[in-house]
């Protein structure tokens, strides 16, 4: 038996853990929202490829929907749009 101390489990690649940036995410939603790369940022992949599906079918009409949740999340001080997939409050 040994009285070593295991060492700390390693931060996944590509997270932070004090949070994601709400400008981050308005700018990513305002600039490629039809592509759904701001939800996928967040974490939402079922909800981005949903944007990204419906951009294509409707050739760009769509990304209307992305724009709008990129100025919402700049603006938006509701608790749902202020938390990732994970529920980590943005910052």
């Amino acid at each position: 038996m040994s009285d070593q101390v295991p060492a700390p489990a390693p931060i996944a690649y590509g997270t932070a853990p004090e949070g994601k940036s709400r400008v981050i995410v308005g700018v990513l939603g305002i600039l490629l929202g039809s592509l759904g790369v701001h939800n996928f940022y967040l974490g939402f992949t079922k909800k981005a490829v949903i944007q990204l599906v419906l951009s294509l079918v409707t050739f760009g009409i769509a990304g209307i929907w992305g724009f709008v949740e990129g100025i919402i999340y700049l603006v938006s001080k509701d608790p749902k749009w202020s938390v990732d997939a994970a529920g980590v409050p943005l910052v």
